[in-house]
């Protein structure tokens, strides 16, 4: 009998009532942190910490557009493939800005699967 690889793996996370549509959570799934959207399409899950300074998008971090802002530096990513759309554009002092974005290199957000099952929300991380 072959044991699943932690990747193949689906954790329950949250109950499904507990998100509603529009809303974010954040939650951890052993040492990683996620963050868990609904929207009217579903629900969606990704890391909950932004590549450029580890700031937790759930709180505070606006959703437009299949994108999620970061509410530090307005880093974007897009939702769907995890695309870095924009690098730290904030401040915006021309010298200081770009500084703070040269604090590390753009890197995507990883993306995760995400389905509800028997009233949970349920995910298989991506590694």
């Amino acid at each position: 009998m072959r044991i699943p690889l932690e990747d193949e793996v689906w954790h329950r996370v949250m109950k499904s009532a507990k998100l509603k549509i529009g809303k974010k959570k954040m939650k951890n799934v052993g040492l990683r942190s996620i963050m868990i959207l609904r929207d009217e399409q579903g629900v969606q899950a990704t890391d909950a910490l932004c590549r450029h300074m580890a700031w937790p998008l759930p709180y505070g971090g606006k959703i437009k557009d299949d994108c999620v802002t970061c509410p530090l530096h307005q880093t974007r990513y897009d939702l769907k493939s995890g695309e870095v759309k924009e690098w730290s554009p904030f401040p915006l002092i021309p010298k200081y800005g770009k500084i703070v974005g040269k604090l590390r290199r753009p890197s995507p957000l990883a993306i995760h699967m995400a389905r509800e099952l028997d009233g949970w929300i349920e995910v298989k991380l991506n590694s």
